[in-house]
């Protein structure tokens, strides 16, 4: 028998045969949320990594250099297509812990009660594992050096830190790390160096998932979590595991649409899509009533993903045509109320979740999604390890898909997909922005695939949403010429989000067939970039 490590090294030998084999494409591409975790992802193809060594590095540079959006602490999901290959998926979200009591009416929004078991590094770990080319260490090399020797905080860290600062004075680690020696807040041109989570990392390079999940790290978690009335056990994280999803798939214009299960909202996505292919769109009025009218009703359809005959209508065709032909129905008879619902605009301007996508000249595409939940997750980092930890029980998460109870996988609006055709990726994005990620998705996916709007101005053409609420339409800058007066004309019922990034944050890589490469767009409400390796 293969011992196991001797069988990855075997597996990825065979793997770059194959990659070297089957180059096709002229580069490699990330497109990610964070200048200093694309530059990491480009550094990584330069070493031969493949997309998937890029995809790792890249994400835990993330919980280095964004740590109030996603981290080590908080939970993951990504799809993936290898090279002339499958397309597959990895849950590795938080899951709550044995002895999570749900008979308390009144747990809090954050705090050590809201915590529930990482996943990230077993997901990370898994994606590696499974897909890499490069060792382990050298793929986490740049996460741990950033860490250790420090890096500047761009604006928007800064700001959403500023924003946490009085609840992080609540905990111990949390003041010891994201605030300065005088209580006070980074400010620009701040130097964020982070040796507690340096070694946490390195630990975690040398010693795999059980670095993290027993040992020494995990019993400094243990100890804390469960002296401040958490409930996370050895136990829990010993016998956590990252998972295969299950892989969802879908028609739009025709390209396939593949997406996960719960506990991403695949499903919604994939429906709402759907419908969006079976409305006559002519005009920006069309698409800011039809379209919005599509995610309202798809929206409707949440609470029911985890019923398999109720899983079947969402994913249906015939439903999402019947949809359509309702909401057709509907414009040609406008007659909209004029009830007005209020977004809480102040409270998600800086948003929280990082979505990164990677491919490379093999073919290899990852399009994975992180996050804490909220900004800053529960908001509590244990002394001597340097990470920010997830919110997974509480009221964050519990809205659709019925109480929690232990060893549920939280749930969420995370939705990662890619586009083929014949076999091939043509576009691979995911989003952040809580529940406006699916939303965020499928209007760029429309505005690329459908309105055949070049990947840049996809990304940057207005958006809207509408759940049970006024129509909100959100305009991004760069786009001249969009003339919302007849709108406005047509209801009342319409409201304009001034708010940079309030309707999603999209990173996404498509196919240029002409030259035979890989383009990529990062999200311009956003701090990334998009980084290339020929």
């Amino acid at each position: 028998m293969v011992k196991k490590n001797n069988l990855h090294i075997l597996l990825a030998l065979l793997h770059l045969i194959s990659c070297n084999d089957a180059a096709e494409y002229s580069n490699s591409l990330i497109s990610s949320p964070h200048p200093i975790a694309s530059q990491v992802g480009q550094v990584i193809f330069s070493q031969g990594g493949n997309a998937f060594d890029a995809a790792v590095a890249a994400a835990f540079t993330l919980s280095v250099v964004e740590p109030s959006m996603s981290g080590i602490g908080g939970r993951l999901q990504v799809i993936y297509k290898q090279a002339h290959g499958v397309i597959s998926g990895i849950d590795a979200t938080t899951q709550i812990p044995e002895s999570f009591n749900n008979a308390d009416p009144d747990l809090p929004n954050f705090g050590y009660e809201t915590i529930g078991i990482p996943g990230v590094v077993a997901g990370l770990i898994m994606l590696h594992d499974e897909n890499g080319l490069l060792d382990l260490k050298k793929v986490m090399q740049p996460a741990i050096s950033i860490a250790e020797n420090g890096f500047t905080i761009l604006p928007g860290e800064i700001r959403r830190q500023q924003l946490e600062k009085e609840k992080i004075q609540s905990f111990e680690g949390s003041k010891l790390y994201f605030l300065k020696s005088d209580g006070e807040s980074f400010q620009l041109g701040d130097k964020l160096i982070q040796k507690d989570l340096a070694n946490t990392l390195k630990i975690i390079s040398e010693k795999g998932k059980k670095g993290f999940y027993e040992g020494e790290v995990a019993d400094k978690i243990v100890s804390d979590i469960q002296s401040n009335g958490g409930f996370i056990s050895k136990e829990d994280l010993k016998n956590y595991s990252a998972v295969k999803s299950e892989i969802l798939k879908g028609k739009f214009n025709g390209y396939d649409i593949h997406t996960l299960n719960l506990p991403s909202y695949g499903s919604i996505t994939i429906q709402m899509l759907q419908i969006f292919d079976n409305l006559n769109i002519n005009s920006e009025v069309d698409w800011t009533f039809k379209i919005s009218g599509a995610i309202e009703e798809s929206y409707k359809y949440r609470p029911f993903q985890k019923n398999k005959d109720s899983l079947k209508n969402i994913l249906s065709l015939k439903r999402a045509k019947e949809i359509a032909l309702d909401i057709e129905a509907k414009n040609n008879n406008i007659a909209y109320s004029s009830k007005r619902k209020k977004i809480n605009t102040a409270d998600i301007v800086k948003g929280h979740t990082a979505h990164l996508t990677t491919s490379d000249k093999y073919g290899n595409v990852v399009s994975l999604t992180q996050t804490l939940g909220p900004r800053m997750g529960s908001k509590v980092a244990t002394p001597g390890l340097g990470f920010l930890y997830n919110v997974t029980m509480g009221p964050y998460l519990g809205g659709y898909l019925g109480d929690d109870k232990p060893r549920d996988r939280a749930s969420s609006h995370v939705s990662p997909t890619i586009f083929t055709k014949n076999n091939k990726v043509v576009l691979a994005l995911g989003a952040a922005g809580g529940n406006k990620i699916p939303i965020a998705i499928n209007q760029v996916a429309y505005r690329y695939l459908k309105q055949n709007f070049p990947l840049t101005e996809a990304l940057i053409m207005p958006r809207v949403y509408q759940d049970d609420s006024p129509i909100y339409i959100e305009r991004h800058f760069g786009i001249n010429g969009f003339n919302d007066s007849e709108i406005y004309q047509r209801s009342s019922n319409i409201e304009r989000i001034e708010i940079e990034a309030f309707f999603g944050r999209v990173h996404a890589i498509a196919l240029d067939t002409i030259n035979n490469k890989w383009i990529g767009s990062a999200d311009p409400d956003w701090e990334g970039t998009v980084n290339e390796f020929q």
